[in-house]
């Protein structure tokens, strides 16, 4: 299966990066996303992107009636490829933060949720919290607000970074590590599914503006005014009930938060 969606990727990739450099025209728009972070956005094994960022960017696009295409990128190289201007926009769940604003300009944001920790249902420990992961391994995906996270506050852990959510989810299954911190939808979708089953949900952290941000925006290039189109068609999409149509699709709870 791993190999599967590898080799669709792979090919969704070389087809659609042929178009990448097709998009400052207003009616074209090359979007940029991860591909690896369900429920937000997944590639299935027949190269179909799925997800609710992946639905709330085709709402956008037919707000503001621009075509638009999609191009999976990984997630270390997400704004390097804006910047080299292979996509237009990053709508991939990527948190509007004090250090990411200083390279790129963000619209408003279009969700907002806390991060969490997941542990194995036998797990000893009690609280999400540094002390209960003292001399513990902490797992999260690489150059994301978690990481930093676990970083500033859970020090007294072991902190051990992956690529993908795919492989900490692989090795908190396996046992090689005692917990994982991510977005607090993404776990609890994830422990819902039969791989999930090994394990619980350990509790929400307590947000930290500096590094979690204000809630997930899109990215785009500095000065670039495709950043107000999108911020207009985020307020109509909310008007309109458009927003709480995808929204209801995926969560049973407002993802737009405070």
């Amino acid at each position: 299966m791993r190999m599967t969606r590898r080799l669709a990727f792979a090919a969704t990739f070389s087809i659609l990066s042929a178009v990448a450099g097709a998009s400052l025209a207003a009616d074209k728009i090359v979007i940029g996303v991860e591909a690896a972070y369900p429920p937000f956005n997944n590639l299935e094994a027949d190269g179909t992107l799925v997800g609710f960022d992946i639905d709330i960017a085709k709402a956008l696009c037919a707000e503001m009636k621009a075509e638009c295409t999609f191009v999976p990128q990984d997630w270390d190289g997400m704004i390097p490829a804006l910047q080299a201007k292979k996509f237009d926009a990053i709508v991939s769940s990527m948190s509007i933060t004090p250090e990411r604003k200083e390279k790129v300009d963000f619209t408003d944001k279009y969700y907002n949720t806390p991060p969490a920790i997941a542990v194995p249902k036998d797990s000893a420990i009690t609280t999400a919290t540094e002390e209960g992961f003292d001399g513990k391994v902490l797992g999260a995906q690489s150059s994301t607000t978690h990481s930093n996270y676990a970083e500033a506050h859970m020090k007294k852990a072991e902190l051990k970074l992956y690529p993908t959510t795919e492989e900490y989810k692989l090795d908190l299954v396996n046992g090689r590590i005692d917990g994982a911190i991510d977005d607090v939808v993404v776990l609890s979708e994830w422990l819902k599914t039969a791989d999930g089953a090994c394990c619980k949900l350990l509790g929400t952290l307590p947000v930290d503006p500096v590094i979690n941000g204000a809630g997930a925006g899109i990215a785009i290039r500095k000065g670039d005014a495709l950043r107000e189109k999108f911020n207009t068609a985020i307020a109509a999409i909310r008007a309109n009930g458009e927003y709480k149509k995808i929204n209801e699709k995926y969560f049973p709870f407002d993802v737009y938060g405070d």
